[in-house]
């Protein structure tokens, strides 16, 4: 297979004027649909705007590769724009983009469709072939370019060196090893891993520097290095946005950094690494993969929402099922029977009530050991297990297993560090003996004495004060994480909201959970609405987008209006938090409650108050419809396609 089997002529759009970045990806996506490469073109462009709020795709040098993964492709495919006059595509060296290669791959691509999408990637770096491609005049011209340079036949113009270059570089001595090594990845594995491999390899070529990359992509790792080479290695370069294996670097001069400095900033990362201008690595015994990317070049606030995000995230299946199936216990239970023992009166209901109930169990628990794993890799788990075990049994709830797994971590971490001084021949026991007991034994002492009393302390006065709350000031509660969740639909703030509904549960307060999920649920289906209502403000592919926004926000999926809020943030964000915010206020005023922290409409059988539920939400899409109705004007003859 070739690359010009991925991409067709009717693909291919030359000397284009885009508008902006949203008009470049919408228009490529245009001409990937004509290719016929995608069964749902809404749901891979929802895929690869979600991709570009990770980080942009403007690698720089006037380049960019939007892409994705997607259910929305059916087959891989490529289209190809070329700007010749620039445009704004928020580029990481900030300079205009030129060359636009836009990548489609299914859920399922096979090795030979990723392996030809990953050459186009590292085809692009040659700055000839790139200039070669944004002078072509025609799509034959385009495609034959391209079949050139895979052929290898591709010959660029020759400048003329500079008398003695040659000669200085034929005296250069061979080195007798690899002198630079280094590990490219990204999170998707398709473009950016091979396009800082082949920068990195091309500039050390240039100066004549042996080098060997190895490269994490959708296919695994390839090119691996050996421990031979890592040995005998002048330097170490790791540019990665994932995991990748680190431990074998134990001992070495590492250079950290993210794998868009592999592509733009090349020269400077093998001069850092020849000079050994990087801390030493030091990895614990069980250390087996670490994420590059958050070692250098975060900030402490983003490291910390990613180690709180990973213990959410691994605590939200426990959550979601334990909290349904103890609804359903009240659902199916007779209250008449014994008032005092309502949720276990009846046999079923008993039988819903002890599972949910076992698997709501492990909340903290799993909270606090991945927030923990999170921090220290595997030896804090069980740290910060017993840390949000702790916080169960004493009372200090979500807020005690919050600081417990942070505790756990930094406790492991400190315990590595403390451990150094050992032999060598101990290294073993460390993470089966040493980090857990100690570890554990720190960590029951500080819960048990000094996170416990305060904690529990507040965590008590916190949960009275949400069920003796004067009804203004709940319903003000209300709009105020209802509103939270439409602010970036998924985002840190999304996730603060939600973070705080969710932990409520687990002091049996359910009222802010039914604010949260209902406020999350109003920005799709007021964006739905508002395409169904007032179609003249919304293009063709916005209008078909809209029709599966029902179904993302009756099934609790804020992240369906993010496409509509890239595209047009300060008229689509305004009206989905007034929207939220009214829900959010009108589940308070009717005393709804929730125990199930996800679902949607399909949990609603065991919402408390549930008609009005979702009357509240309804109000709150409607409001929101109307807004985003007011705020965006009709387009004008010749925009809505």
């Amino acid at each position: 297979m070739r690359i010009t089997d991925l991409l067709k002529s009717e693909s291919i759009a030359l000397g284009q004027k885009p508008a902006d970045k949203q008009s470049a990806i919408r228009q490529l996506a245009d001409l990937m649909a004509a290719s016929g490469n995608l069964s749902d073109k809404e749901q891979y462009l929802k895929d690869v705007f979600a991709r570009e709020a990770s980080g942009t795709t403007g690698l720089g040098d006037g380049i960019a590769t939007p892409h994705a993964k997607s259910t929305g492709v059916k087959e891989a495919g490529l289209a190809a724009m070329t700007v010749p006059e620039g445009m704004d595509f928020e580029s990481m060296d900030g300079n205009p983009a030129r060359l636009f290669f836009m990548i489609a791959a299914p859920d399922s691509a096979n090795d030979a469709h990723i392996q030809i999408l990953q050459q186009l990637a590292m085809m692009i770096m040659d700055p000839d072939f790139k200039e070669a491609l944004i002078a072509a005049k025609t799509k034959e011209e385009f495609l034959h370019l391209i079949d050139l340079k895979e052929d290898g036949k591709f010959e660029a113009p020759k400048a003329e060196a500079a008398e003695g270059d040659s000669a200085a570089a034929e005296e250069k001595p061979a080195s007798d090893h690899i002198q630079v090594l280094a590990v490219t990845a990204c999170p998707t594995g398709i473009a950016h891993t091979f396009m800082a491999a082949e920068s990195l390899e091309q500039h050390a070529k240039k100066r004549g520097i042996s080098i060997k990359v190895e490269t994490n992509g959708s296919g695994g790792a390839k090119n691996i290095l050996t421990d031979e080479e890592i040995a005998a290695a002048d330097g170490i370069i790791v540019a990665a946005d994932k995991n990748v294996a680190m431990a074998r670097f134990n001992g070495k001069k590492v250079v950290i950094t993210k794998v868009a400095d592999g592509i733009n900033k090349a020269d400077e990362l093998i001069d850092r690494a020849l000079k050994g201008d990087a801390p030493v690595y030091h990895a614990s015994g069980s250390d087996t993969e670490e994420s590059a990317a958050d070692v250098q070049g975060e900030s402490l606030g983003r490291q910390i929402y990613k180690h709180l995000m990973n213990g959410v995230s691994h605590m939200l299946p426990f959550v979601v099922g334990g909290g349904i199936l103890i609804a359903l216990a009240f659902l199916f239970d007779d209250y008449s029977i014994d008032p005092k023992n309502f949720g276990s009166n009846t046999p079923l209901a008993k039988f819903f009530k002890d599972i949910g109930g076992a698997s709501f169990g492990f909340m903290l628990p799993v909270l606090a050991g991945f927030i923990s794993m999170s921090i220290a890799d595997r030896p804090g788990l069980a740290v910060g297990f017993v840390g949000g075990a702790l916080a169960g049994t004493t009372g200090s709830g979500f807020l005690g297993a919050l600081i417990a797994g942070f505790l756990g971590g930094y406790i492991v971490n400190f315990l590595k560090k403390a451990s150094k001084c050992l032999p060598d021949s101990l290294e073993g026991i460390k993470p089966m003996l040493i980090y857990p007991f100690f570890g554990i034994l720190i960590m029951g002492f500080i819960s048990l004495f000094i996170i416990a009393p305060p904690v529990s302390a507040i965590n008590g006065w916190m949960v009275d004060t949400l069920k003796n709350m004067d009804p203004s000031a709940r319903i003000f509660m209300g709009m105020i994480v209802a509103g939270m969740m439409a602010v970036d639909m998924g985002g840190p703030i999304n996730k603060a909201a939600y973070v705080t509904g969710t932990g409520l549960l687990a002091s049996g307060e359910f009222h802010v959970m039914a604010a949260v999920m209902a406020g999350g649920m109003v920005p799709p289906l007021a964006i739905a609405l508002c395409t169904t209502f007032f179609k003249n403000r919304f293009t063709e592919s916005e209008r078909k987008a809209g029709v599966t926004n029902y179904v993302m926000g009756l099934s609790f999926i804020t992240e369906g209006a993010i496409p509509f809020a890239a595209a047009d943030p300060l008229r689509v964000i305004p009206a989905c938090v007034v929207g939220s915010a009214v829900t959010g206020a009108l589940t308070m005023a009717f005393d709804c409650t929730l125990r199930a922290p996800h679902g949607g409409i399909f949990v609603v059988p065991t919402i408390g108050n549930p008609l009005m539920y979702l009357v509240s939400i309804l109000v709150g899409a409607i409001i929101g419809c109307l807004i985003l109705s007011i705020l965006k004007k009709p387009l004008k003859d010749g925009e809505d396609k």
